[in-house]
């Protein structure tokens, strides 16, 4: 397995402030950093290096994106506020919590061109799973609006390169919030298959306004949407029961995954219930699908358990047995509500099919 690094996404400088707000809270007496940092991918990339997972990898140098690769997402008058908002000489807030500043665009590039770099390493056949360890993360991007920290796309500019050369493409993103980014830019298309297992968690301002619920479900896109609580059997059902015979009843030939864990028990920033173990079965669920894959990095924002999902999702992809214990993880699997959800998303989704 090929994993892609660029340096200059350390560049990307979100701040400190109150969690994931900028600015100074008088009554707060030591600002936090924003959970979306540099610390994290360092975390992240440490543990593949010197973990017992680490003789299994092969590390390759991403690259930057050019104009018109990003612009196979985004729209051009879009790309430009973003540019200009990178290049204010300070700190800048596309939204609520997405910030920009001296640094950020550079590292913007770079995971989208590491991503792509992923990708031509898989379309080459020089691997069959390549993980694109970046940040700015992407998901939550939509083609004209910044949302959830991202700002560019990585997986959707992935899905739409393959989709470009030909492939037929399905994107499955396990990301605790909606990949609501994702599914707008391939809204419209019907040979691209987006798939999202998610916390339900509804829209959370202007620039997200899609529910994430069965009810935007399609031919084109499937939604998982799981209740608080939500752990390993969850998600291994959600993949097994729903998503991936969606993923092979599409044809895909070409996977793209969204990657993150703060779907994590010990996440702060999601209300599901995963362990290490149960990231390690999602990796080898999507191995056994036995498509050529890339990954990009999404969530996952308490570094320390993260780093150790990441390890444990790797493990799955290359097909170890568990190598690092999971010295965290005690929250009971929350199982009461999977049948629910489950129903919710397939008759959903058939239902906007009949209409």
């Amino acid at each position: 397995m090929e994993l892609f690094w660029h340096d200059a996404c350390l560049e990307h400088d979100t701040g400190e402030g109150l969690w994931e707000l900028p600015g100074r809270w008088e009554w707060l007496d030591a600002p936090e950093p924003h959970p979306e940092n540099a610390a994290r991918l360092r975390t992240f990339r440490h543990a593949l290096t010197h973990g017992p997972v680490a003789p299994h990898l092969t590390w390759s140098t991403g690259r930057f994106a050019t104009d018109e690769e990003l612009a196979r997402v985004h729209s051009d008058a879009y790309l430009a506020h973003v540019y200009k908002a990178c290049h204010a000489g300070e700190r800048v807030s596309l939204e609520t919590n997405t910030v920009v500043g001296p640094g950020s665009w550079d590292a913007i590039r770079a995971a989208a061109g590491t991503a792509l770099a992923a990708w031509e390493a898989v379309e080459s056949g020089r691997t069959r799973l390549a993980y694109a360890l970046v940040r700015p993360p992407g998901h939550h991007a939509q083609r004209s609006l910044a949302d959830g920290y991202c700002m560019v796309n990585n997986a959707a500019l992935v899905a739409e390169t393959a989709r470009r050369a030909g492939r037929r493409v399905a994107v499955l993103d396990w990301d605790v919030h909606h990949g609501n980014g994702t599914q707008d830019v391939f809204r419209d298309a019907e040979d691209v298959l987006t798939v999202s297992v998610h916390m339900r968690h509804g829209p959370w301002g202007v620039n997200h306004k899609q529910t994430g619920g069965p009810e935007e479900s399609d031919g084109a896109n499937l939604n998982i949407e799981l209740s608080l609580g939500a752990g390993d059997t969850a998600y291994h059902r959600a993949l097994t029961e729903v998503a991936l015979p969606a993923i092979r009843a599409h044809g895909a030939d070409f996977l793209v995954c969204a990657s993150g864990f703060d779907g994590s028990a010990f996440d702060p920033n999601g209300r599901h219930n995963l362990t290490a173990a149960g990231y390690r079965g999602i990796g080898r669920e999507v191995a056994a699908l036995d498509l050529p894959t890339v990954l990009t990095q999404e969530g996952g924002y308490l570094r320390g358990y993260a780093a150790l999902c990441l390890h444990a999702l790797v493990e799955g992809l290359v097909g170890t047995g568990p190598l690092l214990d999971d010295p965290l993880a005690y929250v009971p699997d929350e199982t009461r509500l999977v049948d629910r959800d489950l129903a919710r998303a397939v008759t959903g989704r058939a239902a906007r099919d009949r209409a």
